[in-house]
């Protein structure tokens, strides 16, 4: 399985990136690292993670890392899993 990355998810973790490294240019990029080696395990246990709360779908998934949600597509057919997006738990409950 491969992993890819929709455009709306490398604007959104690009933001949250250039907002913890404001503080700590070093803490973005760990976060970034810690953030490449999740995803990059999950072709591994692509089911790994729990169901979305916000689709009934069971291929769509969310990773939660550092209090915030990553949701991805896993696609058996094509065989890939694209990660949709990264926001913070608590923009998810407004």
């Amino acid at each position: 399985m491969y992993v890819n990355t929709s455009y709306r998810y490398e604007i959104e973790l690009n933001n949250i990136l250039d907002f913890i490294g404001e503080n700590n240019p070093r803490n973005a990029l760990n976060f970034a690292r810690k953030l490449e080696a999740k995803i990059n395990d999950l072709p591994h246990f692509p089911y790994k993670c729990r169901q979305s709360q916000k689709s009934m779908d069971t291929n769509i998934r969310e990773l939660i890392f550092e209090g915030y949600i990553i949701p991805y597509r896993v696609d058996t057919l094509k065989e890939n899993i694209v990660i949709l997006g990264i926001f913070s738990e608590n923009e998810w409950k407004l």
